[in-house]
């Protein structure tokens, strides 16, 4: 039967730091495509730099967008992180953009990703083929500043109550919190390719209920 994969988001799902391995999301839809015994179609969306308010227009109004999340049995997005990271960077420098900052950052990215996964559900609305959706967490690239990684957790958590039982969010901080050496880039920002594996595996042990 087949099935199509469509990965949507920032530089993760680009693969950025790992040129060779492509990223999470080859590796994801091999790992899918042995899980659920069929071949599995694949299409990267990914944009490096991408943040919320400019993937929420794209989902509402880009009909190369919506035509391969209409097309997708496995949908997975990764957005929010570059919402945040100016203001966690500043935090990290300590240059006075103090908290209130990157609170606001944080609701308007809430609001944004609350509306992306809403258009996702309404452009899906009517099919009765399965299909599940999967979010990407985020994790804190400035360890050293306590607030960051509060900001990322609620972010997290926040992701965890959108959808319904075909979404689910893999949770990727708790696995780099403390191996940032060993799983990030020499940038210190992206993933290496044994961090891309890890969220490649952090999606897989998800499951593919209700597609199987």
């Amino acid at each position: 039967m087949g099935y199509y994969y469509t990965a949507i988001g920032d530089s993760l799902t680009k693969g950025a730091g790992a040129w060779l391995s492509g990223g999470f999301a080859p590796l994801y839809r091999q790992m899918a495509e042995e899980r659920l015994r069929t071949p599995v179609d694949y299409e990267n969306l990914g944009v490096n730099g991408l943040t919320s308010d400019k993937l929420l227009p794209m989902v509402r109004n880009n009909q190369y967008f919506r035509t391969a999340i209409n097309r997708a049995d496995i949908i997975t997005v990764s957005i929010g992180a570059n919402d945040l990271r100016p203001y966690a960077k500043a935090l990290a420098g300590r240059s006075g953009v103090g908290a209130s900052g990157i609170a606001q950052a944080l609701n308007r990215t809430k609001g944004n990703v609350r509306q992306i996964v809403y258009e996702m559900y309404r452009i899906k609305s009517g099919q009765r083929r399965p299909f599940i959706i999967r979010m990407v967490g985020v994790y804190n690239p400035f360890p050293s500043v306590r607030e960051v990684g509060a900001y990322a957790r609620q972010y997290n958590s926040f992701l965890s109550g959108l959808g319904g039982g075909n979404y689910r969010v893999a949770d990727i901080y708790p696995s780099f919190a403390g191996n940032e050496r060993e799983l990030l880039f020499l940038d210190g920002v992206h993933p290496n390719a044994r961090g891309y594996r890890m969220i490649a595996q952090e999606l897989h042990r998800l499951g593919y209920f209700p597609l199987r």
